[in-house]
């Protein structure tokens, strides 16, 4: 049952992804790629779902955590294209989900479950993830603006870069997914300083120091569009580096403890 859940989800999220490269190379917009990457999503939903119902908890691993973040990141990029036209995101997003999922099937790791059920820690991890999903799809869009103001100076720009929405719709969504991505981290970061004992713990002050940083960031980017205006070179160069260090902050230790040290 999960090898076929997992077959069937890679498959799609692969499918899609070949199939929004063909509509991006011929410029034409199709809903057919976005139904494979929906069926994919849900594929890949029911597998983590009977995982977590196996192990009565998440197992946050490594690779689990990378899985599931990955699809929680294809899920809101969905729901974003119901009313945005950023379904080109999936060029990178689907074949990384579809990587994280074959590799949670095939390299099992040693299982760290959280048997903490209360609610007031599930709303500081569930927070936490959309506010990193968020903020890794506002990355990427990131990319891809910085990518696009490059080409639209070179004459005639690539094919690819025709196909994407203006430059100033562009910017615009990039800033509708961190104003987002702040809510969900503030949300995070608040009920971190009200329901965990000692967020300033040895295993856990790196992350807080580096969330806190990256949240100062992302803010003062917003602020600095809403009062000055700030857009192209700097949003990105902003954006990127408060992503990194969220990258650091919720995968540095994992990466360190769990794959390097085997800890």
């Amino acid at each position: 049952m999960n090898t076929t859940l997992v077959t069937l989800s890679i498959c799609t999220y692969l499918a899609s992804t070949l199939l929004i490269a063909r509509d991006t190379h011929l410029n034409r917009r199709k809903r057919t790629p976005l139904y494979l990457a929906w069926t994919a999503v849900c594929a890949h939903t029911l597998y983590t779902t009977i995982a977590f119902q196996q192990n009565a908890s998440f197992n946050f691993s490594f690779i689990s955590t990378a899985s599931l973040i990955s699809l929680i990141v294809a899920l809101l990029l969905l729901i974003a294209t119901i009313t945005k036209p950023v379904e080109k995101l999936g060029l990178v997003i689907f074949p990384i989900a579809a990587i994280m999922l074959a590799l949670e099937l095939n390299l099992p790791e040693k299982p760290r479950l959280l048997h903490t059920h209360n609610w007031q820690m599930s709303v500081h991890i569930l927070t936490s993830i959309i506010a990193f999903s968020l903020l890794n799809i506002a990355a990427l869009q990131a990319i891809l603006l910085a990518i696009q103001d490059q080409q639209l100076k070179s004459h005639p720009p690539k094919r690819f870069i025709q196909s994407l929405p203006s430059l100033q719709t562009m910017e615009s969504l990039l800033f509708q997914m961190l104003g987002t991505g702040l809510f969900f981290l503030t949300i995070s970061l608040v009920s971190g300083f009200i329901f965990i004992e000692d967020l300033f713990a040895q295993h856990l002050a790196h992350k807080t120091i580096l969330s806190i940083i990256a949240w100062i960031i992302f803010s003062c980017l917003l602020i600095g569009r809403l009062r000055y205006g700030w857009r192209g070179k700097t949003a990105v160069r902003w954006t990127l580096t408060g992503f990194i260090l969220l990258l650091l902050a919720y995968f540095g230790s994992k990466l360190v403890l769990e794959i390097i040290l085997n800890r």
